[in-house]
Formats: structure tokens, sequence, C-alpha cells
């Protein structure tokens, strides 16, 4: 018996900060949540370390970042698309 896993990837949507770096860009992903005692909605932001072979991505480009296997220790998402 071959039994099949199947594994959601986080996706995350956010403007890419950085590119300094070989082969990697610093993706800022913003959320926007509810508070679940105050009820109030909190902006959130948060930088991810994502592959990016090539430097395609350039700052200020809205970019999809995709969860992958650990490329390095800071590096765990890969970018999946660059949306102009």
């Amino acid at each position: 018996m071959t039994a099949e896993i199947q594994t959601k990837k986080k996706t995350f949507t956010g403007i890419v900060a950085s590119d300094k770096m070989k082969d990697t860009a610093v993706v800022v992903v913003e959320r926007y949540t509810k508070h679940p005692k105050y009820q109030k909605f909190i902006q959130s932001r948060k930088r991810y370390k994502a592959h990016d072979v090539g430097n395609t991505a350039k700052v200020g480009d809205k970019v999809v970042i995709e969860e992958t296997r650990p490329i390095s220790r800071h590096k765990t998402f890969k970018i999946k698309e660059i949306m102009k």
C-alpha cells in the first residue's frame, strides 16, 4: 500500500524590499488581522528571505512566495511568481 501525502504549501503575497544578496530577495508580507479580545484590526509586517535564482525580482516588485524545503539557515521560501 502506498500512501499519498498531500501537503499544502504556504503562499504569501508581498513586496520585494531588498535584492542585494546573491540569489536571495527580502520580501515584506503585510497581514491585516483582528485582535481576538478587543476586536480591533491590527496591521503586521514580516520579512521573509526568499530564493530568487538569477536575481530576477527587483525592489518594489509584487511577488508570490511559496514555502519549500530549507535552502539555507534563513531561507525556506522561494519566489513563485512576479506580478508587475
